[in-house]
């Protein structure tokens, strides 16, 4: 019998292999290790063949079967397939991303489930015997009524007392086959639903009146509308049912608030999926969605490939946001995974954003998918009024006018919070010889280093690239260095100062960083402890504040003018984004943008119009551009130390594709030239039908990997690019 096998290697297709005479016929999607090359990889079975392209006596056998139950069922193994063929992207490297580190390795994929049980000597036992030792006899007595789980012995006894009874030979341990928890839904409680508004019960009707087989939503309500309580209404009767949900966030910063909310509101424990668990962890929590013994799961980018044993609704919250896009490796977006496996599961969908992307928006406006709007603010918040402040010809403290200080020291004195925001870390992005003018690059970048004064180095924050403040300047020798812009590290020092009275707290991948340390500083700006919050993007998405009243972003201007077409619609998400998370209590919110260019067009229909005038007037504009979402792009990228080379290649990968009615553009530098060392050039396909750039891809991948450059250099293929740095 010949069995194909996904292998996680940059090759095409499954590689045939023949299962030993003596086992019985395994199912798709089963594990097995197998001999590759001088290597043991671990594979997954894709199919069941009777016959090969190569001949039977040349292919070699399996060497061991590691599941008799498969670990991806059918639907995921078709899903996964689709997922390959669409990102033109290797399948056994497709299948390996959606399995957990642990199965990847070959560990088993069931567990074993430890129990404590009395040994012969402990069932003869006269429990009067251990009147002296209370504890040790009720434990003997705990287990005459039969065997007992080993965590929950060790929940109602310690630790050393179990020994002591195991020193005795009383009682022993023993695994068995893992029995799954499947009873949580006669756990729930449900406890604090709030009333809905009007538009909130609209959307939950209509949600749940098509919650029996697939339907795409788009839950479009503006920052603190209360979209997070219409998930939690729309999923009660699924719950109910015994059906799970699966729920995607963008950052590990929204888990812990977002968790605290679900298992407030149903009173069962919600599984967790990010990066910040261990192996072990992912694993445990994989197992038990697959099992269904876990309702709710909630987790990042790369939780979209949790089996689910009864699914019954997949959420995108905040689905704008680009962390959902894989920018490395197979760059697959998973939003857009949702909504085929959404499919296939035959389950509703529903994507929420206040700011939703362009893509999305546009299905929603074409009856792709069902809009569902949510345009007032929840509770009887008020809407955030926005204002410009022109800083030309102003000084600047810190980054602030003189007028900025005295609305923050206002709001400050009504005991409220105030954010300020700005988009770099560190205390400056570039440190300059006042003498010669040199400035301290990274030389694998070509980019300047930011400073890190209160870790006294600098740091390219492109390649993570570090060394120590020099004292003198590398070219003229001069000791006076200066610091140019502002970082966060920066503006903490001098708002402290401006400031003294009121205590700030810094936000950004520095002082967050660690497993618990962001849902730390959270817990102490909702409990009120700090009054001025300085962050990056961290503070800008999703979070509840009530008691922040002002917000203030000290410059916008780096983002109003990029040569990616998808910076206008970034920076208008960014601004609302951080806008919402002012005034979402009783209080009246206010947003503040220090800008030199008040009059720009994009700030002007923002601030004046809102998000969804903006949205929609750039969707008429990517029209009449030919961008997406009317074209379909595909980005070749390639990078080498030679940058010669990098050219070279793409430019015979264009010539592969020269008689296509694709669109090609490049090769062209990237907006990034350099970096890590290696020069990156970039060649895009574009064309008016996606079956157009599919079809063509399809059939010239081979060749194109067969190119005389293809192994000389670094290359990859993003369909539907998001970045072009």
């Amino acid at each position: 019998m010949i069995v194909e096998v996904a292998l996680p290697v940059p090759m095409r297709g499954g590689f045939d292999y023949l299962l030993p005479e003596d086992h019985a016929q395994p199912t798709p999607g089963a594990r097995v290790r197998v001999p590759f090359g001088s290597r043991q990889l671990v594979g997954v079975i894709t199919a069941i063949k009777q016959n090969s392209d190569q001949p039977t006596d040349k292919l070699r056998r399996i060497t061991a079967l590691l599941d008799h139950k498969p670990v991806l069922s059918a639907l995921m193994l078709d899903w996964l397939n689709w997922a390959s063929r669409y990102y033109q992207h290797p399948v056994g490297d497709v299948i390996s991303t959606a399995l957990p580190a642990r199965l990847r390795k070959g560990e088993p994929a069931t567990s074993q489930q430890s129990f404590w049980r009395l040994t012969e000597t402990g069932q003869a036992l006269n429990s009067d015997s251990l009147k002296r030792a209370p504890q040790q006899q009720a434990i003997i007595e705990r287990l005459r009524a039969g065997r007992c789980e080993d965590k929950i012995l060790k929940q109602e006894f310690s630790a050393a007392i179990i020994r002591a009874v195991k020193e005795k030979q009383l009682i022993e341990a023993t695994d068995d086959a893992y029995i799954p928890d499947t009873d949580w839904p006669a756990r729930i409680k449900i406890s604090g639903q709030l009333n809905a508004n009007l538009e909130q019960s609209l959307a939950i009707t209509a949600i749940n009146n098509q919650a029996q087989g697939f339907h795409s939503f788009l839950l479009e309500g503006v920052t603190g509308s209360g979209k997070t309580e219409v998930y939690l209404q729309c999923i009660a009767p699924l719950l109910q049912q015994g059906k799970q949900i699966l729920i995607l966030v963008p950052e590990i910063g929204l888990t812990p608030q977002t968790v605290a909310r679900f298992e407030q509101r149903f009173g069962i424990d919600v599984a967790v999926l990010h990066s910040g668990l261990t192996d072990k962890e992912r694993l445990t929590v994989w197992q038990q969605a697959g099992l269904g013994e876990t309702g709710i799961i909630i987790g990042t980018r790369s939780a979209i490939f949790t089996p689910l044993a009864n699914p019954g609704m997949i959420i995108v919250d905040e689905e704008h946001d680009g962390s959902y896009k894989q920018q490395d490796g197979w760059r697959y977006h998973a939003r857009d995974l949702a909504v085929v496996r959404a499919r296939l599961e035959n389950i509703p969908l529903i994507l929420g954003s206040a700011t939703p992307s362009l893509e999305t928006l546009n299905n929603a406006l074409t009856g792709k998918y069902q809009h569902l709007s949510l345009k007032q603010r929840a509770g009887g918040a008020k809407a955030v009024q926005h204002q410009v402040l022109d800083i030309k010809g102003q000084a600047l403290d810190y980054g602030l006018a003189k007028g900025m200080q005295q609305r923050i020291r206002l709001h400050l004195q009504q005991g409220h919070q105030v954010m300020l925001f700005i988009n770099r870390r560190g205390f400056a992005p570039a440190l300059i010889c006042h003498q010669c003018g040199h400035v301290e690059e990274c030389h694998r970048c070509e980019r300047s280093f930011t400073l890190h004064r209160q870790l006294n180095k600098l740091q390219c924050h492109h390649c993570g690239d570090a060394k120590i403040v020099p004292s003198r300047c590398a070219a003229c020798g001069h000791p006076d260095l200066q610091p140019v812009g502002m970082g966060t590290e920066q503006l903490e020092h001098g708002i402290q100062r401006l400031f003294p009275q009121y205590t700030a707290m810094r936000i950004d991948s520095d002082s967050a960083r660690g497993k618990q340390k962001l849902h730390g500083l959270l817990d102490e700006i909702n409990q009120g402890n700090s009054q001025l919050l300085i962050g990056t993007q961290i503070l800008a998405k999703g979070h509840h504040f009530p008691r922040v009243s002002l917000v203030v972003i000290l410059d916008v201007d780096s983002a109003l003018f990029s040569a990616d077409y998808r910076a206008a619609e970034h920076l208008a998400q960014l601004i609302t984004q951080v806008a919402g998370r002012a005034g979402r209590a009783q209080i009246q919110g206010e947003l503040w943008l220090q800008t030199h260019n008040p009059g720009h067009p994009l700030l002007q229909d923002l601030l004046n119009n809102g998000y969804q005038h903006f949205a929609r007037l750039a969707l008429k504009e990517r029209q009449f551009a030919a961008l997406p979402p009317y074209s379909y792009q595909a980005l070749f990228r390639s990078e080498a130390v030679n940058g010669n080379l990098a050219y070279d290649f793409l430019e015979q990968v264009k010539a592969c594709l020269r008689q296509t009615d694709i669109s090609l553009i490049g090769p062209l530098p990237a907006l990034m030239e350099k970096r890590q060392g290696r020069y990156r050039m970039q060649l895009l396909l574009q064309s008016d039908k996606r079956t157009g750039i599919q079809q063509w891809l399809s059939n010239m991948m081979t060749r194109i990997e067969k190119l005389p450059l293809a192994n000389k250099v670094r290359w990859s293929l993003d369909m539907d690019p998001m970045d072009f740095t």
